[in-house]
């Protein structure tokens, strides 16, 4: 790949790997529907994985796992469950995306960026959705989780688009994402220490 073409591969793995932050199965589903419609960006290289996402039984499997994951986050309490379980499980699936975009390319290359990029990049969005629903937990006692799993579905599949049809923009809004999470996570911790008893930022 040139530059331009790993710039692109890297903005869409970036993009996917912050989807996944928010659910695990709609952004290899989406992708998947993605390649098999041929709407990747001409810039990425096929992959194994990528073509198990685009074929029948990958995409009848993580449509399946879609689902099921969408629904329960419903269910109250078994998301915070969720959450627990979804934490290391989004990481891998950020690194295994990222991985995806890059195709053959050279291995040292592409795994040393799925795993800095990609791993970190979901971890942080995924981070940043177990602090919110916390914080409406304690607030509400549960009941505007619902809300918050609606918002954190609405904003996965938004940002799986826009990481398949305009890579750059989405690494772009990434990274003020990631900007703006780091200082809301840091504020967060920083109120908790000094008001244990405060959930809530003011």
């Amino acid at each position: 790949m040139n530059g331009v073409e790993l710039l692109i591969a890297i903005s869409l793995g970036v993009g996917l790997a912050a989807a996944s932050g928010f659910r695990i199965f709609i952004p290899p589903f989406l992708y998947g529907v993605a390649a098999r419609l041929d709407y990747l960006p001409s810039a990425i290289p096929t992959s194994g994985l990528q073509d198990w996402m685009a074929s029948d039984i990958g995409l009848v499997v993580l449509g399946l796992a879609t689902i099921i994951e969408i629904i329960a986050y419903y269910v109250p309490w078994m998301d915070n469950l969720l959450d627990t379980i979804a934490s290391p499980a989004a990481m891998l699936s950020g690194v295994l995306l990222m991985s995806s975009s890059l195709g053959d390319s050279d291995p040292l290359l592409r795994w040393g960026l799925s795993i800095i990029a990609g791993g970190s990049v979901s971890g942080v969005v995924q981070g940043s959705t177990v602090a919110l629903r916390a914080v409406s937990t304690a607030t509400t006692g549960g009941l505007g989780n619902p809300v918050v799993s609606t918002a954190e579905a609405g904003a996965c599949i938004i940002c799986t688009i826009l990481a398949v049809l305009l890579p750059i923009i989405a690494l772009i809004l990434v990274i003020l994402g990631i900007g703006y999470t780091g200082r809301w996570l840091l504020k967060r911790r920083q109120v908790k220490k000094n008001h244990p008893s405060q959930v809530e930022i003011p």
